[in-house]
């Protein structure tokens, strides 16, 4: 059984694997764990409440675990209740069996950005962009954009570029003030920092570095540096892609050292932020059925969201 396939009342086991831990006491001074079970069909609070002592060292995010027990419906959301676990050796599966993956195939993610690279007219912006893909390609296409909240799949960050890429050109044939080609360069730039400050592609954590510098940071030194190497260090172009990267989470509180300055960098850090919310609130509307309401959203100000009955066009 896949997680995606499961009811309330359903009793069996599944193969899993565990993307987040915690361990508890009850009132009655019980341990107990909490886990998240992930497949490639979505994923699933579970509680582990009987576990022996000897057990609650046992398992860690990333382990592929059988969950044997039944699924409840809590706060009209499924639940699986664990009566037992085993762990399974990783070395015999195929971890992409197990992990979300983007909805477009690495090809698919490729062959659309490219196409969006080729159309910049920029000589500098091009050549910025080309260079440090070339160099970033393999993780680019295979990282999530987040460790939680948006895009937070294997292929995460190309699906989250794609997306603001697309949103960039629509916006820009509505405002012909843009300038198109800065857009575009910023938004395949912007979060390239991530391939640092993120440690794989597949359950991952903050690397040190990222923990001390962040992605924003990481980023405008990656351009700057590239930059120099190619003679573009005093162009305007290196300017301007530079704030855009350091502006574009758009307010200080949330990490941007300036704020924006330019339309563009406006543009992206809006962009940015609809194309991620977007992403939260598919995941989250994906567990609810029509006619209720998700659970509070944490990156979404803590707000329940009402999924609708109403038939859309596209279905």
């Amino acid at each position: 059984m896949k997680i995606q396939e499961l009811n309330d009342g359903y009793k069996g086991s599944i193969t899993v694997l565990i993307t987040n831990l915690n361990r508890g006491v009850t009132a009655k001074g019980a341990p107990y764990l909490s886990f998240t079970f992930q497949d490639k069909t979505g994923t699933m609070e579970a509680k582990y409440w009987n576990v022996k002592e000897e057990e609650i060292d046992l398992y860690s995010n990333g382990m592929l675990v059988e969950a044997t027990g039944d699924v409840l419906s809590h706060k009209k959301m499924l639940q699986f209740r664990v009566s037992k676990l085993e762990i399974l050796d990783m070395s015999e599966i195929d971890i992409y069996d197990y992990v979300k993956t983007s909805a477009l195939t690495k090809e698919e993610l490729k062959s659309r950005i490219d196409e969006k690279i080729n159309g910049i007219d920029n000589a500098i912006i091009k050549t910025m962009v080309m260079e440090i893909m070339k160099e970033n390609e393999k993780d680019f296409y295979e990282y999530p954009a987040a460790t939680k909240n948006h895009h937070d799949f294997v292929g995460g960050l190309a699906t989250h570029v794609l997306g603001m890429l697309e949103l960039g050109h629509s916006i820009c044939a509505l405002y012909p003030m843009l300038n198109e080609d800065l857009l575009a360069g910023g938004i395949i730039l912007h979060d390239i920092g991530k391939l640092t400050e993120l440690n794989k592609a597949i359950i991952s954590e903050y690397t040190k570095t990222g923990k001390l510098l962040g992605h924003i940071s990481i980023m405008q030194a990656m351009v700057y540096e590239k930059a120099k190497q190619l003679g573009y260090e005093n162009e305007e172009e290196i300017l301007l892609l530079r704030h855009m990267i350091l502006s574009h989470h758009g307010v200080y509180e949330y990490g941007s050292p300036v704020l924006p300055m330019i339309p563009e960098a406006e543009i992206l850090h809006l962009i940015d932020n609809i194309d991620a919310r977007m992403s939260t609130l598919d995941k989250a509307m994906n567990n609810v059925m029509p006619g209720e309401f998700t659970p509070r959203i944490f990156a979404m100000e803590n707000r329940n969201f009402y999924k609708t009955t109403l038939k859309n066009k596209k279905d």
